[in-house]
């Protein structure tokens, strides 16, 4: 059986959520024995450099860059139309040369399709012949639908367009998939509104427990760490009201606490927080996550819009850290892991409970960690379906077309 995964980053090392689903997806295809043929979008020189380190699970890596200041123009452009400023943004001239080479030299049984952005390229020539799988992971629609709601204006009048076009064309890719996927129940709910009839199962979301699992005694320090890619609109908000709403309140109490904003491209927003006060720290991207999580006391997830499932909590968790997280967040998390979590909602709240923990010893804190039962989220372990999975949508595929190839 072979493959064309297509993936809106390269998923060349998995130190953010979509880019580690996509890895561990690529990893549990190799080590069942399918061929892949990779195809992912770039988005700058140093993950285009990547491409080489992941030949060893593909048969082939093909890389397109996306070009952002002409997509951003033609963004503009896209804005009168129904076509989703997702489908431009995530856009490269060099991607439909390179499906017409794949389809030429080495065609697919089927297209596994990564998230509502590359869903598009399965259903156009030449591949909507092609059986597809598409992993939706969350909803797209209904996040920028939570955004046009609260949003200043204009970017609400642009969330909610990307809301409304985006849900059409999620709508018509699940109906024409042999089978999507997401992350947990509370997406395969959201999506089958837009597509009843759909076939949508839940492929859940994991963590590399063996990476993560602490080997030394836990820290001592009192950090709150609050993981995340620092100029993705969710987190920035989440970010600062943290720092503004929250934090004051704790270090009114606890003088020493220190905060850490951990993730990469932090925005001009997040960088301005440590500016204001010295005892939060902004890291940008660092080499390795662990350690930072390893020298923390509390893990923080002060979302306000949250789909899916918060990745970065379950990695806190598997590294020995309870976590603090939000209702919305708390709503899409696994029950192997309530066990390790508090859940607040005002900023009082919020803050009492990161006192409540930064005030217990190293050893009680790693002990409310533990409570969660980490190894049964293993990726090794969710994913494990994920081979079945494609081969049947060959099957599918063919028997619709009454013995396709």
């Amino acid at each position: 059986m072979r493959v064309l995964f297509l993936t809106h980053r390269l998923p060349y090392a998995p130190n953010r959520g979509d880019r580690a689903r996509a890895y561990y997806a690529l990893k549990t295809l190799a080590a069942a024995g399918v061929q892949v043929d990779l195809l992912s979008l770039v988005h700058d020189g140093e993950e285009r450099s990547r491409a080489s380190t992941l030949l060893s699970l593909a048969s082939n890596v093909i890389t397109a860059s996306v070009p952002r200041l002409a997509n951003l123009r033609r963004s503009v452009l896209a804005l009168p139309t129904n076509t989703p400023l997702t489908h431009v943004l995530l856009d490269s001239p060099d991607l439909k040369p390179a499906i017409a080479r794949l389809m030429l030299e080495r065609r697919p049984d089927v297209v596994l399709a990564y998230c509502s952005g590359m869903a598009r390229l399965a259903v156009a020539p030449p591949l909507q012949e092609t059986p597809f799988v598409l992993d939706m992971v969350d909803v797209d629609s209904a996040k920028w639908s939570t955004l046009g709601a609260t949003a200043p204006l204009p970017r609400r009048w642009v969330y909610r367009r990307e809301a409304r076009c985006l849900a059409r064309f999620e709508a018509s890719a699940v109906d024409r998939a042999q089978v999507t996927l997401v992350i947990n129940e509370r997406e395969r709910v959201a999506l089958a509104r837009l597509a009843p009839q759909a076939r949508i199962e839940v492929l859940p979301a994991g963590i590399d427990i063996g990476a993560l699992r602490p080997l030394d005694p836990p820290s001592e320090e009192a950090r709150v760490v609050f993981c995340g890619v620092m100029n993705y609109e969710p987190n920035v908000d989440a970010a600062v009201w943290l720092a503004d709403a929250v934090w004051p309140l704790v270090r009114r109490a606890q003088p020493d606490a220190r905060l850490v904003l951990l993730g990469a491209n932090p925005s001009r927003r997040v960088r301005a927080l440590a500016r204001r006060d010295p005892t939060v720290e902004v890291t940008g991207t660092v080499s390795d996550v662990r350690a930072q999580l390893w020298r923390s006391a509390v893990a923080a997830a002060p979302l306000r819009l949250a789909r899916g499932v918060q990745t970065k909590v379950l990695e806190a968790v598997a590294a020995g850290l309870p976590a603090v997280v939000t209702p919305v967040v708390a709503a899409g998390l696994p029950p192997a892991i309530g066990g390790a979590c508090l859940v607040a909602d005002t900023a009082s709240d919020f803050a009492a409970a990161l006192l409540g923990l930064l005030r217990q010893r190293g050893v009680e804190r790693r002990q409310r960690a533990e409570r969660a039962d980490v190894d049964r989220l293993a990726w090794e372990r969710q994913f494990a379906p994920l081979p079945g999975i494609v081969e049947s949508a060959v099957c599918r595929g063919r028997h619709a077309v009454g013995g396709y190839r």
